[in-house]
């Protein structure tokens, strides 16, 4: 069996190792535009030895914002500002991946440090009306989503597939679809969320069929020598909502549509969920659907210690290991887990005395 610093090769992309930086939102940028801060924030952990680098979630439109200071790819102007990210991340020696996403009905908040993330109020500056699939609020102080049409469902697809072209313009080399955490794409397939009566509602082929269409949308314009991956919330964690077998079928469907790794997450989606929160919580789901879909997968969530993270690779529970929090604590993480390992680092040159 592989482990966690053998390389991994997805289509024509190959990490040198099996770490990756989970996308995490800064949010620090005015009007979409990648800043010097982002540049700095990922480059850094580049240097530090991870294999792959998953830009944050990055808005495909202006209101698929999580706040006003999300990072955004919804113009054109938006592609040279990442582009200088994208040539620092692989100039020393990660995959360069990016994370299109669209906020749905959580959108148009606070940041997290400013009044605790809560919604911006409807008609305060800078905020806007949300949409999703039902006009069901996220929580209580939420706004009430307006309920897409099916045209305008067609037209958030298509901001999906121009924000591929403009990552794939930027240099980025592994796109993810993000699908989870009660986000846009997320609150279509979970019933909790999606209360339509039409194509897009009711029965899991009508749920799942806005990330499936989104796929299909994407797919022919990313290169086939490009890896395209999906993040998805593998459980709802309430009862009546989405489930890890509901996942593995979905798995089975994306697959089929060219979908090359399911990244494993959970929750977002209901606010006051019982989420079961410890060391690696969500590595059982990244394992069910690996084995019950036969797709790579990658876990994320809690893991910290380098055995850790080598032991979800070497007993094929995951193909690949992110780090959030973990890489914010420590963005040299993967060469300091080298050394407990005893495997080679990636240490740069100039930092060999060190080492």
């Amino acid at each position: 069996m592989p482990h966690l610093f053998d390389p991994l090769t997805v289509r024509g992309i190959t990490l040198r190792n099996r770490i990756g930086v989970s996308p995490m939102c800064m949010y620090s940028y005015a009007d979409g535009f990648s800043n010097e801060w982002q540049m700095i924030h990922l480059g850094a952990r580049a240097v530090g030895g991870a294999g792959l680098i998953i830009a944050e979630a990055t808005a495909v439109e202006p209101r698929g914002r999580i706040t006003p200071y999300d990072v955004g790819i919804w113009s054109d102007a938006h592609i040279e500002p990442l582009a200088r990210v994208t040539r620092v991340v692989k100039e020393y020696g990660a995959a360069a991946g990016i994370q299109i996403a669209h906020a749905g009905r959580k959108a148009s908040s606070n940041r997290p440090w400013e009044n605790e993330g809560r919604p911006i109020p409807p008609g305060q500056p800078p905020g806007w009306q949300v949409v999703g699939p039902s006009p069901v609020a996220f929580d209580e102080g939420y706004t009430v989503p307006h309920e897409l049409s099916v045209s305008e469902i067609h037209a958030a697809q298509d901001c999906f597939r121009a924000a591929a072209l403009r990552a794939l313009a930027a240099g980025f080399e592994w796109l993810e679809i993000h699908a989870a955490h009660g986000y846009l794409i997320h609150s279509f397939y979970s019933p909790i969320s999606n209360r339509r009566a039409d194509e897009y509602g009711g029965s899991f082929e009508n749920r799942i069929r806005f990330l499936i269409e989104t796929v299909r949308a994407v797919r022919p314009v990313w290169p086939d020598h490009l890896p395209l991956t999906v993040r998805i919330s593998g459980t709802d964690w309430v009862e009546g909502g989405w489930t890890v077998e509901e996942s593995i079928e979905l798995a089975k469907r994306l697959k089929l549509e060219g979908v090359d790794l399911i990244d494993c997450s959970s929750g977002g989606g209901v606010s006051k969920a019982r989420v079961p929160v410890g060391p690696g919580y969500q590595v059982p789901i990244s394992e069910s659907i690996r084995q019950g879909a036969n797709i790579p997968t990658a876990t994320v969530g809690l893991i910290t210690a380098p055995a850790q993270a080598d032991e979800i690779i070497r007993n094929g529970r995951a193909d690949l290991v992110l780090l959030g929090r973990e890489m914010l604590r420590d963005p040299y993480w993967p060469l300091r887990a080298a050394q407990a390992l005893k495997q080679p680092a990636p240490v740069p040159s100039q930092y060999l005395r060190a080492f």
